[in-house]
């Protein structure tokens, strides 16, 4: 019945595998663009390394757009605006002010001059503010005047303000009543017959403008059927890159023409499951503990995806680069959670993906690999801030040496670098801070531990620690002291120092359910096993472990803490009270099972130094003369009891990590408890 459930729990395993495997390529099916693609790669002033191409059909030699934005450009500074005049405006106040003046009795002859050059005013124009202040007449000469349906273009300085027309009025007011011109401007405001009539209508001149900037032919020649193109070998210069590119655009808005639409979705298909296999293999062979969980394989499937997802939707806005999307965030989370060598491996599958729609495929995938590897190299640890700034800050140099690098071969002058790029390698370092959320965010989803968690459970202001050192002082500093002493063995023979600091401070926490049947908690001299039988000892000791895993899972404690807590002793057995239990009954059939830890055995490099340096840190205290040969001999019998108990037979420890364990502990056991060297006696010569 087990073996069935193995092989049961097994298929699933399995199942779930090609479950999230199609899952994964469907989505990538659905996101990856299916068109036909061009199918030759070239770079300016690089060889064309294919063979000669001759014109498959007519295309038209395109402009680059930098060409057709500055002829553009051209049309938009010379464009005259038009300008709409009410004519029926300027008949109404002519009429208005002849009888206002004739109601002052001002003589017919200065009647016809006033309303004669009202009347000019408005068939003028007359606008309601300088054209300076104007956006649409600014910097222009003329205006296009629309009068009765006829167009005259005029200077724009023959056009009157509102403030121009009064001023002139006034004049010629004054001009023709004389005297009478004070008392009549104080009962006539002359302003009220000036209103603007020549208006700037915005939706007629963005048509106007719109169809002269369709006329920008985008053109410069054609290139006919049969035509050679560029020999094999051949410079791909600036303008042989101009043709190759009119022809790549050609082709791709002519697909879809007398295309097998099954054989792109099997095409691109295939495409797919060729990239997502190479992990998956890589996985399965190399990295078998991310291959076997599946939380940590569906969270890098996930994050491919979203990686895909995000760069082609911003692939597709004309305003956005993609350049600006970081893709180092995904080697970067994958190395915080994982390793260098996945987070590098999964940055290369994607990068493909991504590549396959990006424009300038090579340019994009060398670019996002240098600027990843280098992202993942300088964020060695992340427990400060700081790190993923600075990560942040060569992420950003990556990108912009390596652009300008290959700037410099495409375009060869520096004047035709396009420099304003770097603005999109400066936003993607920014998001590169994203990172830090983004951690939390996954860990709590996902199950995971990064570092900066670690060290806030090795806190010792932690609740769970504060308990410990309360209920169990000796025990906690216990637990203090293999802290340090695998902390140090870690970082000498490589592993996660978070890692086995954090275990090894919790390591004992079942410890605080009795913690007075421990000899680091007893007074001297009082023990509560006196009372005990061995079989009862032996089972409070034992306890401490289950009791641990309990507590660690009642206050939510990651599960690869809970792995120090339950493999710290392994299978081993609490050998004091078995031995005295069988002397005690030497009649007796003793099942040895009674007096043996649960397990398991520790599997990691990290459980496994924790597990040695406990009970070796325990014996050496109990030694009476604890002298250098002495913990020697004792580190050496702690370690060649556990090999031969099989307690390392699952750990990732090399003869070499064995050998740098035993004199890293030996070195500090000595300077814990201040080991002298015995300095031999003087001897006295004979004298003869």
């Amino acid at each position: 019945m087990k073996k069935l459930l193995t092989r049961l729990a097994r298929y699933y395993h399995f199942f779930y595998i090609a479950f999230v495997f199609i899952a994964t390529v469907f989505l990538l099916y659905l996101i990856i663009p299916g068109e036909s693609r061009f199918k030759y790669e070239f770079q300016k002033n690089a060889p064309w390394r294919h063979e000669t191409l001759v014109a498959p059909f007519n295309f038209a030699i395109l402009k680059g757009e930098e060409e057709v934005k500055l002829e553009q450009d051209s049309v938009k500074s010379q464009y005259i605006p038009y300008l709409k005049v009410d004519t029926l405006q300027g008949i109404a106040q002519t009429n208005n002010l002849a009888k206002v003046l004739k109601n002052y009795q001002v003589d017919s002859t200065a009647i016809q001059n006033l309303t004669q050059f009202l009347s000019d005013l408005y068939q003028t124009g007359l606008i309601e503010q300088a054209p300076a202040n104007h956006p649409a007449l600014t910097n222009k000469q003329e205006v296009i005047l629309i009068q009765d349906k006829v167009a005259t273009r005029v200077p724009i300085s023959e056009l009157y303000t509102l403030k121009s027309a009064y001023q002139g009025l006034s004049d010629t007011v004054r001009a023709s009543i004389g005297d009478r011109f004070e008392t009549f401007n104080q009962a006539v405001n002359l302003s009220d017959f000036l209103i603007a009539n020549a208006t700037y209508d915005e939706a007629l001149n963005t048509s106007e403008l719109q169809k002269q900037l369709n006329e920008v032919s985008i053109t410069q020649g054609m290139v006919q059927t049969g035509e050679r193109i560029i020999f094999k070998g051949d410079i791909v210069t600036p303008d042989k890159f101009v043709i190759l590119d009119s022809l790549k655009k050609t082709y791709e808005t002519k697909r879809g023409q007398n295309i097998e639409r099954y054989l792109l979705i099997i095409g691109k298909v295939i495409l797919i499951i060729s990239c997502l296999l190479v992990l998956i293999f890589y996985l399965y062979h190399f990295r078998p503990e991310i291959f076997n969980q599946k939380r940590r394989l569906s969270f890098i499937l996930v994050m491919i995806v979203l990686m895909v997802f995000t760069s082609r939707f911003v692939n597709d806005r004309d305003f956005i680069d993609l350049y600006l999307v970081p893709l180092a965030i995904l080697p970067i989370l994958l190395r915080i959670f994982f390793d260098s060598r996945t987070a590098i491996f999964t940055l290369l599958v994607t990068s493909l993906l991504i590549g396959y729609f990006a424009p300038n495929n090579f340019e994009y995938i060398f670019l996002n690999q240098v600027a990843g590897i280098i992202a993942v190299f300088s964020l060695d640890k992340l427990h400060r801030r700081s790190h993923l700034i600075l990560t942040a800050i060569w992420v950003f140099f990556s990108y912009a040496v390596v652009f300008l690098a290959l700037s410099m071969i495409q375009e060869g002058n520096i004047e035709s670098i396009p420099w304003q790029e770097l603005q999109w390698f400066g936003g993607n370092a920014l998001l590169i801070l994203l990172a830090y959320p983004l951690i939390y965010i996954f860990e709590k989803l996902f199950g995971f531990v990064s570092d900066v968690t670690l060290m806030e459970l090795s806190d010792t202001n932690q609740p769970l620690l504060r308990k410990l050192a309360q209920e169990a002082p000796g025990t906690f500093q216990h637990s203090m002291q293999i802290a340090n002493l695998a902390e140090e063995v870690i970082l000498r023979i490589g592993g996660n120092p978070f890692l086995v600091r954090a275990g090894a401070l919790y390591h004992d926490i079942g410890k605080t359910n009795q913690p007075a049947f421990f000899v680091e908690n007893q007074v001297a001299g009082m023990s509560p096993h006196s009372g005990l039988d061995n079989k009862e000892s032996a089972k409070i000791i034992i306890d401490h472990v289950t009791h641990g895993v309990k507590i660690a899972r009642r206050h939510k404690l990651p599960e690869m803490i809970i792995d120090f807590i339950s493999s710290h002793h392994g299978t081993t057995q609490a050998k004091y009270f078995y031995t005295t239990y069988k002397n005690d009954h030497p009649d007796e059939d003793v099942d040895p099972r009674e007096f043996t830890y649960p397990g398991p055995p520790p599997k990691s490099k990290e459980t496994s130094v924790v597990m040695l340096t406990d009970g070796i840190e325990a014996a050496a205290r109990a030694l009476k003369e604890k002298t250098q040969d002495n913990l020697r001999e004792l580190i050496e019998k702690m370690v060649k009891d556990k090999l031969e108990a099989g307690q390392l037979e699952n750990a990732d420890l090399t003869l070499r990590d064995i050998r740098i364990f035993k004199d890293t502990i030996l070195e500090k056991l000595i300077n814990i408890y201040h080991v002298r060297i015995e300095y031999p006696e003087e001897k006295t010569p004979n004298k003869k």
